[in-house]
């Protein structure tokens, strides 16, 4: 009867601990690692890109019980108590806290799909215009300019003398071509001239600019046609949301009473 009570409280005993040790991952000179802080850890890494498995979770058991052998080491000889280690632990401290507020700011307060719709409205209204297909040719000096407008002018292909002539490393290789784009990605003297030239047409006079001497030519001109919703919806609502951190740090700082 005895031996019978005596092997039931034992199993009850190890049953009630079973939850506790759970718990833990290892328990290392009578100090618990907790199973939380591995799984923070296998988080972490699982978000820099490794994939969750039986050898990362091993793998990560084995780093937190080296982490606490020297932790315990560390304390044993008063490395935490040292000033200038209390206050990068005080820094790294804040820093956790301060991206788990971001973190949490960011989660509840998403943009709306009213919010979204608007930006991008917003967005491509003020991204209207036309994108131009130029060629150009730079020379150093207007004379150069003048005369192999004059050269094409008779009949000499652009390209080649692009090719031969231009001091623009990036289209001179492509008989000067600098593909689709706004006039207004260019600098101010360039995209005047540019605008006011008609699909075919190439500038009479040299442009000059603080890069030299320009001969423009436009090939084709069309208008702009923005990207679907769907599409850049991710960035739009990266925008507004750092947008709205701003302005909630802006509010808290307001109220803040700093001397």
């Amino acid at each position: 009867m005895t031996l019978k009570k005596t092997h039931l409280w034992v199993l009850l005993a190890a049953c009630a601990a079973a939850p506790a040790f759970a718990q833990n991952i290892a328990v290392v000179n009578g100090t618990p690692i907790p199973k939380a802080r591995a799984d923070a850890l296998v988080e972490q890494l699982v978000h820099q890109g490794q994939q969750d498995s039986p050898q990362l979770q091993m793998a990560v058991r084995e780093e937190l019980v080296n982490r606490e052998i020297l932790m315990q080491e560390a304390i044993r000889e008063g490395i935490p108590n040292k000033p200038d280690v209390k206050a990068q632990i005080a820094v790294a401290q804040q820093t956790v806290v301060l991206r788990a507020l971001i973190e949490n700011f960011v989660k509840n307060n998403q943009p709306s799909d009213a919010e979204v719709k608007a930006r991008y409205d917003q967005l491509t209204k003020d991204a209207g215009g036309s994108e131009y297909h130029l060629h150009h040719i730079l020379v150093d000096n207007e004379q150069q300019a003048k005369d192999l407008i004059a050269k094409i002018k008779a009949g000499a292909s652009f390209e080649d003398l692009a090719r031969q002539y231009s001091k623009d490393p990036g289209s001179a290789k492509n008989g000067g071509d600098l593909d689709w784009s706004d006039p207004k990605a260019y600098v101010p003297e360039f995209a005047a001239a540019a605008t006011h030239l008609q699909k075919g047409q190439m500038t009479d006079t040299p442009v000059h600019t603080q890069f030299g001497w320009h001969i423009i030519r436009v090939d084709d001109i069309r208008p702009v046609t923005p990207p679907p919703l769907e599409q850049v919806r991710p960035q739009i609502v990266q925008q507004i949301q750092q947008e709205k951190l701003q302005a909630f740090e802006e509010n808290l700082r307001k109220q803040a009473k700093i001397q």
